[in-house]
């Protein structure tokens, strides 16, 4: 059995999978491959699926599959899986990184620090007391609310298909969750439901000119509403990790805002969850291996 290791995992990943068989990361050898793991990188297209022709499982390390035609793969037999639970600390500790960093004018006094600014003046504000509005409430937003709680946080969350939780009070509709949010953080995978779902119907059922942090997907807001938004005061800061493409094109209208924070896509890049995304993908591998399916 080949293994193509095709995006950038922890460096003993190679080494474990050669208990499976031969281990490579020449992407010239995808029509040899049996196995190929994936990050956000590789876009596991129709045609990259086709040209793969012992292709039996793709394994995407993080949440989600959007960069993967999983329904083309089904079609031809592959399996499609990711590793949803490794990923949750490692985004949950940026987007609040983020969220924290907003109201402590972090950037603005640093960078006024370099230039020899003394911006005592400044004036924060804390998190304590605030209002927290979770879009979406699987492990990684589970895992926001935790911290947000110890911060003193209120936490309501929106998700469809949640309907219970221990950790936020669960409302009916998004703009129910969003209206007296202080604080709006975005954890939805990308669907035809969910593409451009923080738009202006969204941010009109505001109230209280929000922070929103997006640890998601970039195209779950729409970047010119959103610049609006900040623009006229309606959303007073957004925060991304996440953009329609990686890196954003260069006319990306968020880009042009100076009420935004932008990170470039690190979200699970700390070096613990690297090696939890192999461990995991090992023991997909490994039970499918076990149960005859490869």
């Amino acid at each position: 059995m080949l293994l193509l290791i095709s995006d950038a995992f922890d460096a003993s990943l190679p080494k474990k999978l050669e208990a499976f068989g031969e281990v490579t990361t020449d992407k010239n050898r995808l029509g040899e491959a049996d196995v190929v793991l994936v990050r956000s990188k590789t876009k596991c297209t129709k045609e990259y699926i086709d040209s793969a022709k012992n292709l039996k499982l793709i394994i995407r390390g993080g949440v989600g599959i959007d960069n993967i035609d999983a329904e083309h793969a089904k079609s031809k037999g592959i399996i499609v899986r990711n590793t949803p639970k490794s990923s949750a600390i490692a985004v949950a500790e940026l987007a609040f990184a983020l969220m924290i960093s907003v109201p402590n004018h972090l950037i603005e006094v640093h960078n006024g620090m370099k230039r020899g600014e003394w911006l005592k003046s400044v004036k924060r504000s804390e998190l304590y007391g605030k209002t927290l509005a979770l879009m979406g409430l699987g492990n990684i937003a589970t895992k926001v609310a935790e911290r947000a709680k110890a911060f003193g946080m209120k936490v309501v969350a929106y998700d469809k298909y949640v309907t219970s939780s221990t950790v936020a009070t669960l409302m009916p509709t998004p703009e129910d969750a969003v209206r007296d949010a202080d604080y709006v953080s975005l954890h939805l995978p990308l669907t035809p439901e969910t593409d451009c779902l923080f738009c202006e119907k969204l941010i009109n059922a505001c109230k209280r000119s929000p922070v929103i942090i997006n640890t998601g997907r970039g195209r779950c807001i729409d970047p010119q509403v959103m610049l609006d938004a900040l623009q006229d005061g309606r959303v007073s800061w957004y925060a991304t990790d996440v953009y329609p493409t990686d890196p954003p094109a260069e006319d990306y209208p968020l880009l042009k805002s100076d009420r935004v924070t932008l990170t470039p896509h690190i979200g699970a890049n700390s070096e613990e969850n690297l090696l939890r995304i192999g461990e995991e993908a090992y023991q997909l591998i490994e039970e499918l291996v076990k149960g005859g399916s490869l």
